[in-house]
């Protein structure tokens, strides 16, 4: 994947976050992910816990379109859960970036 392609898909990313964050105080008929926040975080976290047993199931599947298709509802679940506890996307891109060129095994030992 190019730099540009990086820098795009981060950019989608970071559009998510912010149409989520633009729909907090919406009505909750009006939006779902208005909705997901006024519940917050019983029923955010709820469908995050969903999303990501349907991305295990389709996984072990080998079915890579529905996998797909529920990766992209298990990030969109994961940012509402983020938005609904304060944590933003760029939060999460430090704490990325500081673990970036750091060995997994290291990491975990440093917990």
């Amino acid at each position: 994947m190019s730099a540009s392609q990086d820098h795009q898909n981060q950019h989608i990313l970071d559009a998510l976050f912010a149409t989520i964050e633009a729909r907090r105080g919406d009505s909750p008929d009006a939006s779902w992910t208005a909705k997901l926040l006024a519940a917050a975080p019983e029923l955010p976290v709820k469908k995050l816990i969903e999303e990501a047993g349907e991305v295990s199931i389709e996984a072990l599947k080998g079915d890579a379109p529905a996998l797909t298709r529920e990766a992209a509802d298990l990030i969109y679940h994961l940012m509402v859960v983020m938005a609904a506890s304060g944590v933003t996307a760029q939060d999460v891109w430090a704490e990325l970036e500081r673990r970036q060129g750091q060995s997994g095994l290291a990491e975990k030992a440093s917990r």
